[in-house]
């Protein structure tokens, strides 16, 4: 099982340069097909009628210039991945998170990076990351601000017997073949022999598919401080796990742990939904 086609998704207005050397090494370390997107859109100006015709004009100019920016970026992306693995080049003048969710079923993997956690407002010069994880149908890697170029080399996973986290573990099979140390980690106010049985499983699933994986619980009512703080107590570089949201109207609402990853934006986060 490995990634045969990564997606990295790049911000119109930059930087790319580390979300791209992180997707590069994901794609050399399975040869995968990488892809390069970008997508931006512009708001047409308000105005009355007699300014109608200059809003048309400015509005043009501006999609004109996301256009040269589009040329900048591409020559930029191919500079950093240098011929290190083959290569594929998308773009788009559309809202930025619509446009990446429709260009993910060329991937088994998107990479992105956000700075502003769960929810990105310049919704067109940027997507949203957690509108794309709930949207996509592909798993959704997010380099964090204090990424290294290689990532993945301890990994937590946050265990919750939900779909998807159970869909999360399965998407990070060939991160978490490939890692150094796993670690499935339960967090919750009470730890049952429920929840100790549905880790077992799934560190047995994990053995099946040749991860050592090792099991750890905690005990606490504040779950999302709590996970972050043993994270960085293990000095993981990756946290796996289920993306739970629904839709509220136009606006997504997220599980409590789901945002507290989100907006996490020093760690690099693998979400499933």
């Amino acid at each position: 099982m490995s990634y045969k086609s990564i997606l990295v998704n790049l911000d119109v207005d930059g930087p790319i340069g580390p979300v791209v050397k992180a997707a590069r090494a994901l794609a050399q370390r399975w040869n995968a097909r990488l892809i390069g997107f970008c997508a931006a859109d512009v708001y047409l100006p308000v105005t009355g009628p007699e300014g109608a015709t200059l809003a048309a004009e400015v509005w043009q100019q501006m999609r004109d210039d996301d256009e040269r920016r589009f040329k900048e970026l591409r020559k930029e992306f191919e500079t950093l991945v240098a011929g290190a693995v083959e290569t594929e080049w998308r773009e788009a003048l559309e809202r930025p998170t619509y446009a990446l969710v429709q260009a993910s079923r060329a991937a088994d993997l998107v990479v992105m990076q956000a700075a502003d956690g769960a929810a990105t407002r310049d919704t067109a010069r940027r997507s949203d990351p957690g509108s794309v994880v709930l949207q996509a149908g592909r798993p959704l890697l997010i380099v964090g601000t204090e990424a290294e170029h290689r990532l993945g080399r301890k990994i937590v996973v946050a265990w919750k017997d939900t779909k998807e986290a159970r869909r999360a573990v399965l998407d990070a099979v060939p991160l978490l073949q490939a890692a150094d140390d796993v670690i499935v980690v339960t967090v919750a106010p009470t730890i049952d022999q429920w929840a100790r049985e549905s880790m077992a499983d799934v560190t047995a699933f994990l053995a099946r598919h040749g991860v050592a994986a090792r099991n750890e619980t905690m005990e606490s009512y504040h779950e999302s401080d709590s996970l972050i703080a043993l994270v960085d107590r293990y000095d993981a570089d990756l946290v796996v796990s289920g993306a739970f949201g629904h839709s509220r109207l136009r606006e997504w609402a997220f599980g409590g742990m789901t945002r507290s990853l989100l907006d996490e934006v020093r760690l690099n986060r693998f979400m499933s939904s």
